[in-house]
């Protein structure tokens, strides 16, 4: 398309580039092709997000649940079990609710990066300019592109009068290209009688005819093959519900085999058989378990964009804690983007920039070069704006000359820009009567275009010895992580016009190197330790140059050994994936010289290994591997929209040592998550216990369907979620990352809470229930009718119990390891607050008579509220001699009760 001769060209779109299309043709074509936008992934409605929320396994259950209360209450009309299904259904809605809020918040968080396309194009058709929606451009239409606009669709040059696009989004090219009417190359992308859509006019401006609007684009196509690539499955999603499958199937069997039990041996109406299996699937439910999950998920988030880390998904936040591998830039993320010029080489010498024994030749050449050879301008204030590199330039020319008078002096007659193709920029100018090619670039494609090199104020041939001097010098810049540019200059044969075919490729005159560093940022190096030492790799991938990626990795302490494997972009072009992941084995891997396209490559090979993938990434052809990623991490100042669109999370300061409290958090919300849930199931042994004695020992009922409801909903919610927010035991970023593998809920976890805890409890409210009733005279055998008021006692003394064990349990699990001395049993001002809302709501259900008629209970005594506290205080020691007896590695206790 964009070398197809202009005639044939409009010709082609049936269009005039003078006049346009005419109103009525562009109508027709908007109305078959579309408008002008980004195809967004369709969106689920926001009511069937809703409903999905009240359809979990949990949810199911309790509709089943409600479902069995109102039909006990259809055929016993009076008992209270209205309330219990009005309880049930009240439950499941107020979930759905608050799940269905917290992700409607976070999805909107990032509604303020999707403008992807500029608002307003102008437009010449009818042969008149006018300005319209860019979403009503089409195939044909005649768009008229200024400085500052961005560009709505891909155009095909006509006019240009010092056109510069920035084009970095798209190609990663971080210095504004000239753009031409002619073709210069054969690809697209590299072709400069091109704009494309989304790209932003730096400079001047010109006159073009679009030929590919909305998906049809470079950045539509790139954003389809994003939508193309596999979401990745979230660990904590896949863990949830694991989970609940599990709790789901234990409550569905219990609840049947109590059903059937109850049918086919005890005498006693359906209802109440209804009501018992109702009790067993109820006191199995962890009701308040999704909402608890959810909300500390959201602290977390809430936490890291303090941090300034925003999470665009709250599940994503937990798949830090066991990421194994980052996959990261170098420049503006581990290094301040901020160039200076350090070293120079001239006359066969390094010089420091302080240097004041310049040979005075040489320097005025190389200050010539860097000068011309500059896109980089000044602001206002004195300041230069433009890529750092050059801004670097210019900064050091400033303490020589006037960096204005220079320019002024000898001006521009043609540009061929820098690109990630040809690595130099060349441009001729007017100098003192004659034309003079200026050339800077990479060293090792620049020094193939010189045939001289500058000794002593006198050009002489480039000899052996001189090219081994200058590579010595070039490595050890660059050892030094220095960005190594070569400046050359040639007088060149007088024109009138210039074109990219009449600049010499030889003839050149080696004037020096510059080497500028970007430092690392001073938190960095610190953050790589400590990420490194929790057992996450991190791999560097940069298109920078091998040797400045090696010395920038040693400075951050990415490299600490001799050896590590630096891979450049061409090896890689032609490495199979099998030797592609045997290189990732390595300990230490840098990808130098590397396209974002790479990128995805690079993180497909880790996945295959095994590894949870983060990335790092700004531009629009990172997408795909941003969205491949486990966790995909834009930036946030230098991002573009779509980079940040397929990402999880945003490096708000684009900085790495941002990615150190993240992981921490992440790997805090996983600890913590198995700590509230630890704490929520244990209370099913002895919410069951006495529905399984009732069947089975034939003693009156302990707990009423509706006292479960308030433990569940009420005593042990904020405790819950208050666990959601416990500080991070003192060795999380020592350990290893956490296996795939591994389960939020696992047989131990199960086997602590359940057969250790719970049994402790379930006991602790038997003792408490008996001792209640033998106190008011009581034998084994007596009949209790429902109304007695010793019977409603025993059953408060049972909820008392389970609610002073839940207390000491709130405090067991603020730690899996740690002594709980050690973690500080009243560092959580949260849990202390949850606990005492948790003592209050339990002495108002015993304490208030009004309540008591709706929860079947009767009041208590202080002394008879507190029996069960000698089971609570023995739960605390022994789950301390638990800790004790894992932190001393006995493999027994390791294997039955270790986190």
């Amino acid at each position: 398309m964009h070398q197809v001769p202009l005639p044939e060209f409009c010709h082609r779109l049936h269009t005039d580039p003078a006049n346009g299309l005419s109103s009525r043709e562009a109508v027709l074509r908007l109305a078959h092709d579309g408008p002008n936008t980004l195809r967004q992934r369709k969106k689920e409605p926001e009511l069937v997000k809703f409903l999905r929320q009240l359809t979990n396994l949990f949810a199911l259950l309790l509709w089943a649940g409600a479902a069995f209360s109102f039909t006990a209450e259809w055929l016993r009309p009076g008992e209270g079990n209205i309330f219990i299904g009005v309880a049930l259904v009240g439950v499941v809605v107020l979930n759905g609710l608050f799940s269905y809020y917290q992700q409607h918040k976070a999805e909107r968080i990032m509604a303020g990066f999707r403008d992807m396309l500029p608002q307003m194009a102008r437009v010449v058709r009818d042969g008149i300019l006018s300005e319209i929606p860019a979403a009503q451009l089409v195939r044909g239409d005649v768009i008229l592109l200024e400085e500052g606009e961005q560009v709505p669709a891909d155009a095909r040059l006509v006019e240009v009068a010092g056109l510069k696009v920035d084009n970095s989004s798209l190609t990663g090219e971080s210095e504004p290209q000239l753009r031409t009417t002619y073709p210069t190359d054969k690809r697209l992308l590299e072709s400069r009688n091109v704009v494309f859509s989304g790209t932003t006019v730096q400079a001047g401006d010109g006159k073009g005819i679009v030929f590919a609007t909305a998906m049809k684009t470079q950045i539509g196509r790139t954003a389809d093959l994003t939508q193309s690539v596999a979401v990745q499955e979230i660990p904590i999603r896949r863990e949830i519900l694991h989970f609940t499958r599990i709790i789901s199937a234990i409550a569905v069997v219990m609840g049947v085999a109590v059903f059937l039990v109850s049918f086919f041996i005890l005498d006693n109406p359906l209802p109440a058989k209804l009501i018992f299996a109702i009790g067993i699937i109820v006191a199995n439910v962890p009701e308040g378990l999704l909402p608890t999950v959810t909300l500390c998920l959201s602290l977390a988030a809430r936490r890291m964009a303090d941090n300034q880390a925003l999470v665009k998904n709250l599940e994503s936040v937990e798949t830090l804690g066991c990421t194994t591998v980052i996959c990261t830039d170098k420049t503006g993320t581990l290094t301040m983007n901020r160039m200076a010029v350090k070293r120079l080489f001239l006359n066969e010498c390094i010089h420091s920039e302080a240097d004041k024994s310049f040979e005075r030749e040489e320097l005025e050449k190389l200050l010539m070069v860097a000068t011309l050879c500059n896109n980089a301008h000044v602001k206002g204030g004195g300041s230069y704006v433009g890529d750092p590199t050059e801004v670097a330039l210019l900064q050091f020319v400033t303490r020589f000359h006037d960096v204005g008078e220079v320019q002024a002096a000898s001006p521009r007659l043609f540009e061929e820009p820098f690109t990630g193709r040809t690595k130099l920029m060349v441009t001729v100018n007017r100098v003192e009567g004659s034309q003079v090619a200026c050339l800077k670039g990479a060293p090792d494609v620049a020094i193939g275009f010189c045939d001289a090199i500058l000794i002593d104020g006198t050009a002489v041939p480039l000899s052996d010895d001189h090219r081994r001097a200058y590579l010595s010098a070039y490595e050890e810049l660059a050892r030094k992580g220095e960005r190594v540019l070569l400046l050359a200059w040639r007088e060149v044969e007088p024109r009138e016009v210039w074109h990219e075919e009449d600049l010499p490729t030889s003839g050149y005159v080696f004037i020096g190197l510059i080497g500028m560093l970007d430092p690392p940022r001073p938190e960095v190096p610190e953050a790589v330790k400590a990420i490194r030492s929790a057992g996450v790799r991190v791999v560097m991938v940069t298109g920078d140059y091998q040797t400045t990626a090696e010395a920038i990795g040693r400075m951050v302490g990415i490299v600490t050994g001799d050896q590590p494997a630096v891979i450049t972009g061409e090896q890689l072009r032609t490495m199979g994936d099998a030797m592609l992941e045997w290189e990732l084995e390595q300990e230490e891997v840098i990808f130098a010289r590397t396209s974002p396209e790479q990128k995805l490559r690079i993180v497909q090979a880790l996945q295959r290994r095994g590894d949870v993938v983060a990335v790092t990434g700004d531009g629009v052809n990172d997408a795909p591997a941003l969205k491949q990623a486990d966790i995909g991490v834009a930036m946030g100042l230098a991002g573009t929209d779509v980079a940040r669109e397929a990402a999880d999370m945003v490096l708000l300061d684009d900085n790495f040592a941002t990615l150190l409290p993240a992981i921490r958090e992440g790997r805090t919300i996983f600890d913590n998550l198995k700590k509230s849930i630890a704490y929520t199931v244990t209370h099913a042994v002895p919410e069951v216990a006495p529905y399984l004695a009732f069947l089975l020992l034939g003693i009156p009922l302990p707990l009423t369907v509706m006292l479960i409801l308030s433990i569940d909903l009420g005593t042990d919610m904020l405790p819950a979620i208050s666990l959601g927010m416990e500080r991070a035991e003192r060795d999380i970023m020592q350990i290893p990352p956490r296996s795939r593998k591994e389960r939020l809920v696992n047989r131990r976890l199960l086997f602590t809470s359940y057969a250790l805890h719970g049994v402790i409890e379930a006991a602790a409210g038997f003792y408490a229930y008996f001792t209640v009733l033998h106190a008011g005279g009581w034998q084994w055998g007596d009949a209790l009718v429902p109304g007695n008021p010793l019977y409603l006692q025993g059953i408060s003394a049972f909820f008392a119990a389970i609610v002073v064990c839940q207390v000491a349990n709130a405090f067991m699990a603020k730690t899996h390891r740690q002594s709980l001395f050690h973690q500080g049993i009243l560092s959580n001002r949260w849990l202390l607050v949850g606990i005492a809302v948790e003592l209050v709501l339990a002495v108002s259900i015993i304490g208030l008579e009004p309540l008591h008629t709706l929860f079947g209970n009767a009041g208590l005594t202080a002394g008879e509220f507190f029996l069960a506290w000698p089971f609570a205080v023995g739960m605390i020691l022994l789950d301390e001699l638990r800790r004790w007896l894992i932190r001393r590695n006995v493999r027994w206790v390791v294997d039955l009760t270790g986190s």
